[in-house]
């Protein structure tokens, strides 16, 4: 039960770093038990002190329907909102100075001239053809005074699908749009104010955090901004540790800056923090090899000094590791009865990583010797899972799961369901949901218990990564999957896991976690996207959390906004970092409130739009079937549009018409639709299908937008002209191209940012001077059909090409490879596929899309 705050004064400290290195879940309707003790709901705030008299509650409603003309994409989590309490007092304006003078800082936005002339400008997009930007698209800003904006949530951690917040479902229904949130919770951070305080400073009402968002009545009293009840100033918190002055809370760290961090106290713990405890589950045969190097990236692991590692391997039977300090060398323990698996020894197989350090090394020095010559083919995996289960429930912790073929013994074996002939089908694509409950039973079993699994797939040949994926979509894991892995034959690969695997083992990571999304007073959400388990109907457990995992949410309208002028949203993840430290990550968004179909449409966020219907399609195509999916898409720019032109726009000329704030929309549904989740009629392999789907669910939004549609650039004649000059080096920006061969010349040299590979197309007329300078080859023909990486030359041309490869792989966490790719036929599948303009065997070109939505609003 969470206790009252202490109003003792104590010392507040300010850190501005990230703290010491400390989740995939589809959005599953959840009606069994939730195995996470009920005081983890209390620990973040769900319930109220004993001593304080809670609201009174209204009735709970259910939530409206969505606000689409085509029939709703079925969640798999949806619920009614949250018990609203009664606001004390009500609606009142804002009072006080600076921040707190919230709506008169907002002002009037159906009369701002910007967003009328380029937000709302018609765009016949029959007509015009180049509408990318020539940069990659930053987030459009919400209208909110400079003092808001600069203390609002960066939109690389929150982003919302429509910056203007209708004030009505009505309203939102009209427009025929999205309204959902985005979140990276736990992203790296350069900064982040870190703070130490015996008081963390809630609302009485709804237990938000406070924020800059929040209204001052006076040196005393607060008035919440999510659910406007009037609350008081602690005394500790009139105390200001950066200023060191006293009397001034609205200068407070917390009241300035949209994220924080604190350091919790014993009232947010269910139980002392454990250890670190890490475990690798790993299937060995000759892939063996591939894990060379774990030695030295186990020992750099995050943690402290009672971190505990232990390894089992498993074939058809199941290995455990004696790592006792007291050993001169690691003892192997088999267990075959995999019907009735069983842990040999309790004190010896999670061991001190410190203490058995030279153990441990030596252990994954020999690992692969020790299978290198084994002819065994088969796997127990689920017994295996459920060894690690039994061996870390005492602790919880992370698992790590190493697989490369289909389980073929035991609990949780699986049979090959692809059809090779279907690959190609124009037809409903067969298999997408597991073939057994085994794995997501296994994933919330560990779920209760802190465990959360990450899975490594590492195989050529069918997995059912359908089923095996649960394991980890349920305890908030992560999935990885190397389609074409071989240790020697496929070397781009390797290095790729290699350093996947690198980033893995030694990027923070909390564990214990719990996530809860707050928002104003009349809002609802109703669907949750992403890895996790269903706590209640706002809290996400998180059984681990790392900082590569993005969420989605889905929202609702349920009472009307008119009273308030900002809606405001805000996101606790609770979690105990790799040194034992119990914290709070809080992030909370403003956006202003809108009563205009225009203003709607002005603030729509393109690229979030199409994030969150891709979830929401993923979701749709596993319940229903992937053609209802892809309709549904289609159906979201024939509803929007057509709402604009009926409601919006005077224009009477004829075309497709769209507002320039969604002028990208239709092509980055076509981009979807030709995406290896989505598309039909071109060969894909049903793993490859899945592990797409699974991409789609969990990664943040940036990364998502280059999976979907991915960005262009003419390469061969770069300049320092307008680059980027860092202090190192200087990082060339070339301009964006449509992904269509009418852009491509054989004279010229192009690259592909594709999000998880880099293309760097070389046509055949290509600059002799450009081959030699960057690839190091003569000419055209001279390049090797399976070149990876480019040569460190110095010279001009290479510097540049470099420095800008290094510029886009620092924009995100994990490693991308790169393919060199020859102008002739061998080099055309690979890279010609991504340009979603052009016409396919089995898809619409960008024209003829647009032709068919044109079509559709005409009927």
């Amino acid at each position: 039960m969470f206790r009252d705050e202490k109003s003792s004064s104590s010392q507040v400290s300010l850190h501005c770093s990230d703290p010491p290195p400390g989740g995939d879940s589809s959005s599953t309707t959840t009606d069994s038990v939730s195995p996470v003790p009920n005081s983890y709901d209390s620990l973040e705030g769900g319930s109220y002190p004993e001593s304080s008299v809670p609201p009174s509650v209204d009735e709970a409603k259910q939530a409206p329907p969505f606000g689409y003309g085509y029939p709703s994409m079925q969640p798999a989590y949806q619920q009614g909102p949250p018990p609203r309490t009664d606001s004390s007092p009500s609606h009142c304006g804002y009072n006080q100075t600076g921040m707190s003078q919230l709506s008169a800082a907002l002002g009037g936005l159906s009369g701002v001239p910007e967003l009328e002339v380029e937000a709302l400008r018609p765009v016949n997009l029959l007509q015009e053809r180049n509408l990318l930007p020539l940069r990659p698209l930053e987030a459009p800003e919400p209208h909110l005074s400079a003092d808001l904006k600069k203390a609002n949530c960066s939109p690389n951690t929150f982003r919302c699908t429509l910056t203007n917040i209708p004030q009505s479902q009505a309203l939102l229904n009209k427009a025929r749009l999205p309204l959902g949130l985005l979140l990276h919770p736990f992203r790296d951070l350069s900064q982040l104010p870190v703070i130490t305080s015996n008081t963390i400073v809630r609302c009485r009402s709804c237990r938000a955090y406070i924020n800059p968002f929040v209204s001052f009545l006076d040196q005393r009293r607060w008035k919440c901004n999510l659910c406007y009840r009037v609350n008081d100033v602690p005394d500790e918190f009139m105390y200001n540790p950066v200023t060191r002055s006293y009397g001034e809370p609205h200068k407070r760290p917390e009241v300035q800056n949209s994220t924080v961090e604190f350091i919790a106290s014993s009232d947010y713990m269910a139980r002392l923090p454990f250890p670190n405890v890490f475990c690798s589950v790993v299937q060995f045969h000759s892939y063996a090899n591939s894990l060379g190097g774990g030695s030295v990236l186990v020992l750099r692991m995050p943690g402290d000094t009672r971190t505990r590692v232990g390894f089992v391997t498993f074939d058809s039977t199941i290995h455990f590791y004696n790592l006792h300090e007291s050993l001169s060398q690691p003892q192997m323990l088999v267990v075959s009865d995999i019907d009735d698996v069983f842990i040999p020894t309790h004190d010896s197989l999670l061991v001190n990583l410190k203490e058995s350090k030279e153990l441990v090394r030596g252990l994954l020095t020999a690992l692969p010797g020790m299978f290198f010559q084994t002819r065994e083919t088969h796997s127990a995996l689920g017994p295996a899972l459920q060894a690690a289960y039994k061996l870390m429930s005492p602790t919880g912790g992370r698992v790590s799961l190493f697989q490369t073929q289909l389980p073929t013994l035991g609990h949780g074996l699986l049979q090959s369901r692809e059809d090779p002939n279907q690959r190609s089908t124009t037809k409903g694509v067969q298999h997408l949901g597991p073939a057994t409950d085994f794995y997501k039973k296994l994933a919330l079993d560990c779920s209760g218990q802190q465990i959360g699994v990450d899975l490594f797939l590492l195989s050529s040949q069918y997995s059912d990564l359908a089923s095996l994926a649960c394991v980890s979509k349920y305890s908030a894991g992560s999935i990885f999957y190397y389609p074409s892995f071989h240790h020697v034959r496929n070397p781009a690969q390797l290095d790729k896991f290699r350093k996947d695997l690198e980033r893995y083992l030694t990027r923070k990571i909390g564990f214990e976690a719990v996530m809860r999304i707050r928002c104003t007073k009349g809002l609802s959400i109703h669907t949750f996207h992403g890895n996790f388990f269903v706590r209640s109907t706002d809290l996400l457990s998180l059984a681990n959390v790392n900082p590569d995992s993005g969420f989605a949410v889905q929202m609702s309208i349920e009472e009307s906004l008119a009273d308030t002028s900002l809606a405001c949203f805000q996101a606790a993840l609770l979690y105990t970092s790799s040194k034992g430290k119990r914290r709070i990550r809080v992030h909370t968004l403003c956006l202003p409130v809108v009563s205009q179909l225009s203003d709607v449409y002005a603030g729509a966020d393109v690229q979030a739009i199409t994030c969150l219907l891709a979830n929401m399609a993923i979701d749709r195509s596993i319940s229903s079937s992937l053609s209802d999916a892809r309709d549904a898409l289609v159906n979201a720019v024939v509803d929007s549009l057509s709402a604009y032109k009926s409601t919006v726009s005077n224009l009477q000329q004829s075309g497709l018409i769209a507002p320039a704030s969604l002028c990208l929309f239709p092509l980055y549904v076509l981009a979807l639709l030709k995406q290896k989740a989505l598309r039909t009629g071109t060969s894909t392999r049903l793993d490859e299908r899945v592990f797409a789907m699974c991409e789609f669910k969990t990664q943040p939004l940036q990364q998502v937008m280059r999976m979907v549609h991915p960005n262009l650039y003419r390469v061969d004649a770069m300049s320092d002209q307008g680059a980027l000059h860092l202090s190192d080096c200087v990082v060339p920006q070339p301009h964006l191209l449509h992904l269509t061969a009418e852009k491509l010349t054989r004279e010229g040299a192009f690259l592909m940012d594709c999000g998880s590979v880099f293309y760097l197309w070389i046509g055949k007329c290509c600059n002799q001077m450009f081959i030699r300078e960057v690839l190091g080859c003569p000419n055209h023909a001279s390049i090797p059909p399976n070149m990876t990486h480019i040569p460190e030359l110095e010279n001009p041309q290479s510097e540049r090409l470099r420095a800008f490869l290094a510029w886009l792989q620092d924009s995100r966490t994990f490693s991308s490879t790169l393919h060199v790719v020859k102008d002739d036929a061998s080099g055309k599948t690979s890279f010609f596929q991504y340009l979603v303009e052009d016409r396919s065997e089995s898809a619409f070109s960008y024209y003829e899309f647009l032709l068919h939505v044109q079509q559709q609003i005409s009927k």
